[in-house]
């Protein structure tokens, strides 16, 4: 066995994995280059069976809508009849919008909500009897920095609900599930170059974040799928409940 690979013989299933420029796919890359079978969820079927064979024979792409209990408790079974374990759960899908308080409406506040929010209750509760079985795993969940700054660049405040949602909801599953072996933890980035933000904000605007930023550039997918990989790996083997930011350095300035 190679000891360089930090997920060596893991089994890891990352949500909203299959857009071509975005955190889940460099994640899923990583954890490959790792020694992980990754397993991709997404809402497109082919899309996410493509991203794994993109990245090699032995990955899998579901389909699976994280806001639909009963597709998550599938996509787990599928991975367990396949892989025989699940070690890893990146909850990572999530939409945003731009919208400001008054802007809200009922339909807008319940998609960002469900897919947020809900969709990592579900997933989470999809695979944690496996993990509760092997009396191991690492469930790692997408929050924002908006979370914490009360709003960020593009997500209106239902977003920042959401993502504060998710922090709360991570905390209380790491100490509920802490005695099985169950370590849960969160993310929360910055402004990160993806596809869901590509050409969204003028350039003399993105001059005045940068400016704002003490590491003085946005952050890439690679920023956040190295978080994520640190957080499902033995190197934080006594990290749980809690929150990494990868913004650099926005939060502490400005």
């Amino acid at each position: 066995m190679n000891h360089s690979l930090l997920l060596q013989g893991k089994v890891a299933l990352i949500s909203g994995a299959a857009s071509a420029r975005g955190i889940g796919i460099a994640t899923a890359q990583l954890f490959a280059r790792h020694g992980a079978r990754v397993v991709i969820l997404d809402l497109d079927e082919s899309a996410a069976a493509q991203a794994a064979a993109s990245i090699g024979p032995e990955h899998r792409g579901y389909g699976c809508n994280v806001t639909d209990k009963a597709a998550c408790e599938q996509a787990a079974e599928r991975a367990v009849a396949e892989f025989g374990q699940i070690d890893i759960l990146i909850n990572n899908a999530g939409i945003t919008q731009p919208v400001k308080t008054l802007e809200i409406d009922a339909a807008s506040w319940d998609r960002v909500l469900d897919v947020n929010l809900r969709g990592v209750l579900y997933l989470s509760q999809a695979v944690i009897p496996q993990m509760k079985r092997q009396q191991s795993g690492a469930i790692t969940c997408m929050s924002s920095v908006s979370a914490q700054r009360g709003g960020g660049i593009l997500g209106g405040p239902h977003y920042s609900a959401a993502k504060a949602g998710v922090l709360g909801l991570a905390k209380a599953m790491a100490r509920e599930f802490g005695p099985n072996g169950i370590r849960v933890n969160c993310v929360t980035p910055g402004l990160i170059q993806t596809d869901i933000n590509a050409g969204k904000i003028a350039d003399d605007k993105m001059a005045d974040i940068i400016a704002g930023i003490p590491l003085h550039r946005m952050g890439s997918a690679d920023d956040v799928a190295g978080t994520y990989l640190f957080l499902s790996s033995g190197l934080s083997s006594y990290i749980t409940g809690a929150v990494i930011d990868v913004n650099g350095g926005m939060l502490i300035h400005g």
